[in-house]
């Protein structure tokens, strides 16, 4: 089997893609802005390293013509992206007198989107230049010139006058450039300076590398320098509506919103939430402080039905209306809470389990920007079409476009904050910038109904202050889970002790991670699993993965099996959650589930959906755990058909299996008679005493299981923890050290056998059977 597209039906990524009355603003933007820079008509972009499905598909002027901001919207606005001049001087020099280029903003100049496609490192600087003229209708309001962000540190001047600076490579900022405006044509001058990895802000996966494919890399990426998101203007009120911040309160069905406001001090607000045109709720309150809007009888946001209500905010003056803003929402509720005993993430009271994946959001032909609208969904329905109910954005914040299609679409969200430079301790101005950046990303993506968990750190990358970052991010934002660290466990990181939930990194997994009394357990990476789609390499041969497979067969097969396994094992043993890696691959990384270039989707679609099914399934339904009968003599029967009368026993200190009767001799009855004894390394779970060699137990070595002496090592111990999982006539017994593989027998061995694996005793036919164990009648009692 080869990895192919669907027969018979068209791509995931070229389904029409379906908008809302709320996002159809494109046409207002297209209004005059002056005429293109000189050159532009020659502009080209650069060629793509590896092209996806959207990278013929950007439009040379007024590429993303979407609205940005999905939850703040208003009918008047101008989009600036499009071709600029630009240039790059010294980290330090002034503006320059000639802009000899011209680049497609939003890309950054990395990107062979952008028309530039050049390294930049923490000796240059970049410089935008670019003419615009205001629409008359818009006489008589303030003009806001807004960006969704540009790494790092920017410098705006209109008309040369400057009008703001802004520290921050993921937050949006905005001025007011109404007293810059001439009446005529105006100009906006952008200087971007970014160090990338030589400073100490926050970085994520950027590292300034060559930005065509070369070899290496590892799991960092090619950096993404100054203006990386849409650049509008828009017209507005003196009075104006600058944010909602808004929390679904299911305790008494309403929706908490605070109106933020600017120039607003002591105005009224009126919030309406209505569904489908038919108000719900109204209320009024004033601008800054909170308002109850009633929603009765809510209709819960979830996965399977991501319903989202409109939302209408208006500032008023007296009676009069000066302003107004459009926005939506969705009412759902997420904790942590008591389920079956174990402290579980709960979403509207109940637990599901949330498995997804670890998304980048890197491309080949944008880096950090999409190339269109489609593209920035296509991912997240590829989540949605393999059966995935989260996705962990992986320290990069997404444009708010991207969290409209995660809350659109149904999928919950793990938001990391993007890390700073690894192995290196932050001074005390990066940790204040690192800090005020992490705010203002909670305040632009507060009232995104998808996001439901804020991770703060990630395997000890510039770790410092864990647990007081961890306590503050949950005072500011209390109606969201807080991840104070994913990967305690990996790379000398330093767990904080606190926040919701325990998190660790196991590859492949998936390992155990363990509930506590204040912390549920989830597994925040996992997998790796590696294959290489020919034509479909960013640099060929270059790939490398965490355990690379030999066909798209075996990267099935493993995969489902990793699912599985969490399902039957890890799930009923406390784990809440899982992250993949990863979603698509990235660069040199080759363990994606889709190519980098998002042409191919390696793995089945319909078998994973299916896993992925059976394992939410099983958290809304979970099976009674199974129990042995500890301190009793057992027999264990093979339940593979055609063997039923063979039973595990040692010989020669070797597993074999063998056809046991009642003519069987005393040593053979003896041999296939084990003592059920609790696990020498977990109390939940087993280990098997010989029967006639007191003291020595059932282990694995080397894959092959064996009986062998407890020499007290606590490698021993593990290798002699077998964890009872429920099987069809009987039960299948995992590894406490290697969850995910079990006892097999194959041509009367056993083995510690791996579905998926790529060994002789990992063959998948009758893999199910040949790890179920009928648990019977002593032969030797």
């Amino acid at each position: 089997m080869s990895p192919l597209r669907v027969p018979g039906r068209r791509p995931w990524w070229r389904r029409a893609v379906v908008t809302t009355g709320l996002l159809a603003l494109v046409s207002s933007a297209l209004v005059g802005l002056g005429p293109a820079p000189a050159g532009a008509a020659s502009w080209a972009p650069k060629p793509s390293p590896m092209t996806t499905p959207w990278t013929a598909q950007v439009p040379v002027d007024k590429p993303l013509p979407e609205y940005p901001r999905p939850q703040l919207t208003r009918p008047d606005w101008a989009n600036l992206n499009g071709i600029w001049d630009f240039a790059v001087t010294g980290r330090d020099a002034g503006q320059p007198s000639s802009f000899p280029d011209q680049i497609r903003v939003p890309f950054v100049a990395e990107s062979a989107l952008s028309g530039i496609q050049r390294k930049i490192t923490e000796n240059d600087k970049l410089w935008y230049k670019r003419t615009f003229t205001v629409p008359s209708d818009w006489n008589g309001r303030r003009v806001e010139l807004n960006f969704g962000a540009s790494d790092w540190q920017t410098t705006v001047w209109v008309n040369g006058t400057q009008v703001g600076a802004h520290k921050g490579g993921y937050d949006s900022f905005a001025y007011d450039i109404t007293p810059q405006l001439n009446g005529g044509t105006n100009t906006v001058v952008v200087s971007v300076y970014d160090p990338t990895q030589t400073g100490g802000q926050a970085v994520g996966k950027q590292r300034i590398n060559d930005v065509r494919p070369h070899s290496g890399g590892g799991i960092f990426y090619t950096a993404a320098s100054g203006i990386w998101q849409t650049v509008w203007l828009e017209p507005v009120a003196a009075a104006h509506i600058t944010r909602l911040d808004m929390t679904p309160n299911l305790g008494n069905s309403t929706l908490r919103v605070k109106v933020q406001g600017a120039s607003a001090s002591g105005r009224s607000a009126r919030v309406t939430v209505s569904s489908g045109g038919n108000v719900v709720g109204t209320a009024t309150g004033t601008v800054g402080s909170e308002i109850s809007v009633p929603v009765p009888n809510p209709h819960l946001w979830t996965p399977e039905d991501p319903f989202l209500y409109d939302v209408k905010a208006e500032l008023l003056d007296g009676s009069a209306v000066t302003d107004s803003a459009g926005s939506y929402t969705g009412m759902r509720s997420i904790a942590v809470a008591k389920a079956d005993g174990v402290l579980r993430p709960v979403l509207n009271g109940k637990f599901v389990f949330q498995t997804g994946t670890l998304d980048q959001g890197y491309w080949p032909d944008g880096i950090y920007t999409a190339p269109t609208d489609a593209a920035l969904k296509s991912d997240l329905q590829a989540h949605k079409d393999l059966g995935f109910n989260m996705v962990r954005k992986h320290i990069k914040v997404e444009p708010q476009r991207w969290f409209y299609w995660a809350d659109r679409l149904g999928l919950l969200v793990w938001q990391d904050m993007p890390a700073m430079d690894t192995g290196k301790s932050p001074d005390p101005a990066a940790r204040t910038q690192w800090e005020a950046e992490f705010h203002a990303v909670i305040d632009q993506h507060r009232s995104s109904p998808s996001l439901v968990m804020w991770v703060d750190q990630n395997e000890g990358w510039g770790q410092y202050d864990q647990a007081r970052i961890a306590n503050e991010v949950k005072a500011y934002d209390p109606s969201r889970l807080v991840n104070n660290m994913s990967g305690v466990n990996c790379c000398g990181s330093v767990d904080g002790g606190n926040g919701d939930v325990v998190d660790n990194h196991i590859y492949v997994g998936p390992g155990n991670t363990a509930p506590s009394a204040t912390r549920a357990a989830v597994l925040g990476e996992f997998g790796g699993l590696g294959y290489k789609v020919p034509g479909h390499e960013w640099f060929p041969g270059g790939g490398f993965s965490y355990e690379d497979q030999a066909s798209v067969s075996a990267l099935n097969n493993r995969f489902v099996g990793l699912l599985d396994s969490i399902r039957v094992g890890q799930l009923p043993a406390g784990l809440s959650a899982s992250v993949y890696t990863e979603i698509t691959d990235v660069e040199n990384e080759a363990n994606g589930l889709l190519t980098y270039d998002r042409q191919v989707v390696k793995v089945d679609t319909a078998r994973v959906k299916a896993a992925n099914q059976a394992l939410i399934n099983a958290s809304r339904n979970p099976a009674p755990p199974v129990t042995l009968p500890t301190g009793q003599y057992k027999s264990l029967r093979v339940t593979t058909p055609g063997y039923t009368d063979k039973y595990l026993r040692h010989q020669d200190a070797l597993a074999f299996t063998a056809v046991v009767d009642g003519a069987s001799g005393t040593l053979l009855k003896n041999d296939a008679t084990w003592k059920i004894v609790t696990g020498l390394a977990n109390s939940n779970c087993y280990s098997l005493e010989s029967r006639n060699y007191p003291g020595e137990y059932l282990r694995h070595r080397d894959f092959r299981v064996r009986r062998d002496a407890d020499d007290g090592s606590a490698l021993f111990k593990a290798d002699a923890t077998w964890c009872a999982v429920a099987g069809t006539g009987g039960v299948r017994l995992s590894s406490a050290n290697l969850p995910g593989s079990y006892l097999r027998h194959i041509d009367s061995e056993v083995w510690l056998a791996t579905p998926g694996g790529g060994h002789a005793w990992d063959n998948p036919a009758t893999f199910t059977e040949d790890t179920t164990w009928a648990v019977e009648a002593p032969w030797a009692p």
